[in-house]
């Protein structure tokens, strides 16, 4: 499985655990560098500057391989510049960039040597991410778990790679060997797998949420826009079946004004993150629980190893 991102990183698998809110957390990102795959773990699943930088400290004193941090570079994230500036502190090994341009990050991690990878979900994001340096792309496909993209890895793969020839990690559809083969025999690099980990022992999420993970399947994942304004996929639970999947009419009101989009954008996101922390950390009916439809794979709560064993092993 030697690939090019088990070159640029050292890894033993071209296997990435994607970060993933308010379920990542560093004993997650140890599992996974002790299995021979590596971790990547959201800023924003820390409060403060000083949490994150303990995880940090954790991190650089017991994960026995690289480790990533997810940074979300568009304005809804008013922490950035923080984040961006604590992570070429500690000379993370890479930072994947989501919902924002990445100009920032990759001018300022190059001459740090910390690798960039950056979520696409079409080649016109593609196009104005790869001049500016982009180590890699990450092809968030329609398969995907969180905020996915519209376009089946089957023609995203294969088309990233003809335009633009960089190394292209698949995002989504992956919840066994059988997958993982099918996107590197597509040119893919590797994967970036998140949902078959959230019912781990490792993970910090309620029982409730692991349960759900393993007892619905890729049929009962719908995509809302509820929680961050943009798609979202989420487990059809039904307290979410009682409140829908859009956005309500005075956000969708205030959206058509520019001057206003973006604090209601922000709005958004933040009345999202707290659905999302009380159905990750809180188990009450009132829950929505981010997955993504490779859940369909998780039958049991795992290991990271044996989640990891799962996708290595024909």
């Amino acid at each position: 499985m030697n690939t090019h991102l088990t070159e640029i990183l050292g890894i033993r698998y071209p296997i990435i655990m994607a970060p993933m809110f308010l379920v990542s957390n560093t004993k997650m990102l140890i599992a996974a560098a002790d299995a021979g795959i590596t971790g990547c773990v959201p800023a924003l699943n820390y409060r403060t500057d000083s949490d994150f930088r303990a995880a940090l400290d954790e991190l650089k004193l017991n994960c026995k391989g690289p480790f990533g941090v997810n940074l979300i570079a568009n304005r809804s994230n008013y922490r950035f510049e923080e984040q961006l500036n604590t992570c070429l502190e500690y000379k993370v090994d890479y930072i994947i960039t989501s919902l924002g341009s990445p100009k920032a990050i990759i001018e300022a991690c190059r001459p740090l040597g910390i690798k960039v990878f950056c979520d696409v979900i079409n080649l016109e994001y593609a196009r104005k991410v790869v001049p500016l340096g982009c180590d890699a792309l990450i092809a968030v496909s329609s398969e995907a778990g969180g905020h996915c993209g519209t376009e089946s890895y089957k023609t995203l793969i294969p088309d990233l790679i003809r335009e633009f020839g960089i190394p292209v990690i698949s995002a989504g559809g992956v919840g066994d060997h059988r997958g993982l083969e099918e996107k590197l025999t597509l040119g893919a690099c590797g994967v970036s797998v998140g949902s078959p980990f959230i019912a781990t022992h490792e993970s910090p999420v309620s029982q409730d949420y692991k349960n759900a993970c393993i007892q619905y399947g890729k049929n009962d994942i719908v995509k809302t826009t509820k929680l961050s304004g943009v798609p979202c996929t989420v487990i059809n639970t039904p307290y979410q079946q009682s409140i829908g999947t859009e956005i309500n009419w005075l956000e969708k009101f205030l959206h058509k004004f520019k001057f206003l989009k973006k604090y209601v954008k922000m709005l958004t996101y933040w009345k999202g993150m707290k659905s999302l922390e009380k159905a990750a950390l809180g188990a009450t009916y009132k829950t929505i629980w981010c997955a993504g439809p490779s859940i369909e794979y998780t039958h049991k709560i795992e290991t990271v190893q044996e989640v990891v064993d799962r996708l290595i092993k024909k």
